[in-house]
């Protein structure tokens, strides 16, 4: 398959490159730092961002949520179907 865009360097407002599904952990962070989440179902979200602070984010919607991550929490999280991207 041909990439037009293999030669262009990425920055912060480029799409996402990878996308891996969110297991909710309290111990363990996400193999890499995602730029965005999605939400499959939304719910709450308890989550670490890139920066070291933790929050829970209350009634999150379903659909993208445009922010960088280390961790999702398993406890306080009710939204379902997350996946990371980065």
């Amino acid at each position: 398959m041909t990439d037009i865009f293999e030669d262009h360097s990425m920055g912060l407002e480029s799409p996402g490159f990878q996308a891996a599904a969110v297991v909710p952990s309290d111990s363990t962070d996400l193999g890499t730092v995602s730029r965005a989440l999605y939400i499959g179902f939304g719910g709450d979200l308890r989550l670490t961002t890139a920066g070291g602070t933790t929050v829970v984010l209350r009634n999150v919607a379903s659909g993208m949520l445009p922010i960088r991550v280390a961790r999702v929490h398993a406890t306080e999280t009710t939204a379902t179907d997350i996946v990371a991207i980065w």
